[in-house]
């Protein structure tokens, strides 16, 4: 869609220079678990962007010294050289070449750094592939002028961002992002994903996502793993229907500003997911004994009280709590007092429903 061999330098006199994003992570609602092709869904998700859940990640560039061919990348992790995440963006980067190929013509440095623990199921590479993508994008249109519109801007970012990491395209808009073809949503996309802010109650604006660290530990099996075992899981294709009629009846939820309607796909989503890996062949299991421990308290304390406060999880134990803003007086003491004693080292993350990126 995006290839193109016009975007290459004609000199070398090229004034270094830098980029700095901050990307948030986000949440899927209803799940993408299944990918065909090149970083294609097999259904469409649609996802709370976060606020304090992000990856910030500088680019620096400058002509690059040598005439080796090839990308030229140094890379640091929080300060400290990350060998196998550098192998990983430079397998990326050169993927884009095609798309960006005066990647070819530069010496590039990237710092980046997570405000939560990478690869623990918080939808790092989200964040994090959403923030290099937005860098790259602006070190295109710095160099060539040829993303002055926002919306190009951002269309172009989220397919980038696809390509490296499938629900990083989501983390590019504000409050809620839809991505895959449906008729549920014009101009809805495989490619990239699209803003839903416009579509949705004001409740779901300032929503809160408290994020409940159980485990800290990098997850036995990666998303991407998982999602190559959805190839010859059983269920597969009755899941896609499913997540289709879900997609369907949460649209209208998000637009009538319905919370319990909401909350209850929510928490459906949460388990389908980890029911498809408990499915898997081999099948495997991220959930701990204090996840569910949680969930039951927090049914229980719902039931009790009639508050609105939900569950999600994304590929991995820890918990996401989801309630409105009205209610925060009410729950707040329960998830203080019930849950976070439950959490590893009592490490939680406040969140809500964010603004989307920023450029420092």
């Amino acid at each position: 869609m995006y290839a193109n061999p016009s975007l290459v330098l004609h000199s070398d006199d090229i004034a270094p220079g830098q980029f700095n994003w901050k990307s948030p992570s986000n949440l899927a609602i209803i799940k993408y678990w299944g990918k065909h092709g090149v970083q294609l869904p097999q259904n469409p998700s649609i996802s709370l962007t976060l606020e304090n859940a992000f990856t910030q990640t500088i680019l620096a560039y400058k002509p690059k010294e040598s005439k080796e061919e090839g990308i030229s990348l140094e890379f640091s992790f929080h300060g400290e050289p990350n060998e196998a995440f550098k192998q990983k963006i430079v397998t990326y980067l050169e993927s884009l070449l095609p798309i960006l190929p005066f990647l070819n013509q530069l010496d590039l440095t990237i710092q980046s750094g997570n405000s939560f623990p990478h690869s623990s199921g918080i939808a790092s590479s989200a964040s994090s592939m959403s923030a290099l993508a937005l860098c790259l994008c602006s070190l295109e249109d710095e160099l060539f002028k040829s993303l002055q519109e926002d919306t190009e801007f951002d269309q172009k970012a989220s397919y980038l961002a696809r390509l490296g990491s499938g629900s990083a395209c989501r983390s590019i808009y504000s409050k809620m992002a839809l991505w895959g073809e449906t008729e549920q949503a014009g101009g809805s996309s495989n490619l990239y994903a699209i803003p839903q802010e416009e579509n949705i109650h004001e409740v779901f604006h300032n929503f809160h996502d408290d994020i409940l660290i159980v485990s800290q530990a990098e997850k036995s099996v990666s998303s991407r793993a998982g999602h190559a075992l959805m190839e010859n899981n059983s269920y597969a294709a009755p899941r896609y229907q499913q997540a289709n009629d879900r997609l369907q009846q949460l649209m209208v939820a998000l637009k009538e500003g319905d919370v319990n309607t909401f909350g209850q796909i929510a928490e459906d989503e949460a388990l389908t997911l980890h029911a498809l890996m408990m499915t898997s062949q081999p099948s495997y299991l991220l959930l701990q004994p204090n996840t569910l421990q949680m969930i039951n308290k927090l049914r229980t304390y719902r039931q009790d009280t009639g508050n609105p406060i939900f569950f999600s999880l994304d590929a991995g134990p820890n918990l996401h709590v989801l309630y409105p803003e009205s209610v925060i007086h009410e729950v707040r003491p329960f998830i203080e007092g019930e849950l976070v004693p439950l959490c590893e080292e009592g490490l939680w993350i406040s969140d809500w429903v964010g603004e989307g990126p920023e450029q420092l």
